[in-house]
């Protein structure tokens, strides 16, 4: 499939979480005239503890320098895993652009405004010890779930995300994605945009709050999900599984 922007974040390349052999496919099996790549994509965090970077992470990159080669304008917007990339704003490296946050006109001509996230959450801006107490956590929960998931393999049964599954559950969890969703949609308003694509949270989504089309890209963790554009503005949500699945939902956000 060709489509006119796709977007994606939070692959957290140098993690063993990191699906990157299905992201490969998907890479391979889809093309853009822009591709947005929205924080969060190697895991600076996971790499300070222990260094991890098998041949198809590297594999990954390889291939997102070859999109940008062949002509796909590549923009990266750094997230708070890899912060580091953040002191090399407006650079390009490989033909990829090294941005704090951008703005993409739909083909229809709404104004998206394109942020990682990391910024309206207040466990990583006010308590950073706690952020990483919490990716302690989430890294041991997606290590019990790929035992898991091999085991469901072996029964033929399909893939199954614990940690998704624990955060839909737990009444808190879902209170912070909201709050967090609110406050990103809020802050666009106030900018003038018609939405905003972001990543952080690890749950994709397309909404309407209060106005502003909220859309986020998922991850490439536990959903393998992309956020994509096609040649008339519409956007959706696309899942990588065995086939591809894509799940469109009307857009709610007009440009007059």
């Amino acid at each position: 499939m060709h489509y006119r922007a796709i977007f994606i974040s939070d692959l957290h390349l140098g993690t063993p979480g990191c699906q990157a052999d299905a992201l490969l496919d998907f890479l391979k099996e889809n093309t853009s005239d822009y591709l947005y790549l929205v924080g969060d994509i190697i895991d600076g965090w996971q790499l300070r503890r222990r260094w991890y970077w098998p041949q198809a992470h590297n594999d990954v990159i390889q291939k997102l320098l070859r999109k940008a080669r062949k002509g796909c304008r590549v923009i990266y917007v750094p997230g708070n895993h890899d912060e580091f990339a953040r002191h090399f704003l407006d650079h390009h490296f490989g033909g990829i652009e090294v941005v704090e946050e951008a703005v993409h006109k739909t083909a229809d001509g709404r104004q998206l405004w394109v942020i990682h996230g990391d910024y309206f959450d207040a466990v990583v801006q006010q308590a950073k010890w706690l952020a990483y107490v919490g990716d302690y956590l989430y890294e041991f929960t997606l290590k019990l779930n790929r035992y898991l998931n091999n085991m469901r393999g072996r029964l033929g049964l399909p893939y199954w995300s614990l940690s998704a599954y624990l955060k839909h559950k737990v009444k808190k969890a879902l209170n912070y994605v909201t709050d967090f969703e609110n406050a990103v949609a809020h802050e666009a308003a106030k900018h003038g945009y018609q939405g905003v694509v972001c990543g952080h949270i690890h749950r994709a989504e397309i909404r309407d709050v209060n106005g502003v089309l909220y859309c986020n890209d998922g991850d490439w963790v536990e959903s393998r999900s992309a956020l994509v554009e096609n040649e008339q503005g519409e956007l959706s949500l696309l899942y990588w599984q065995t086939e591809p699945v894509v799940i469109a939902k009307p857009q709610l956000v007009k440009v007059a």
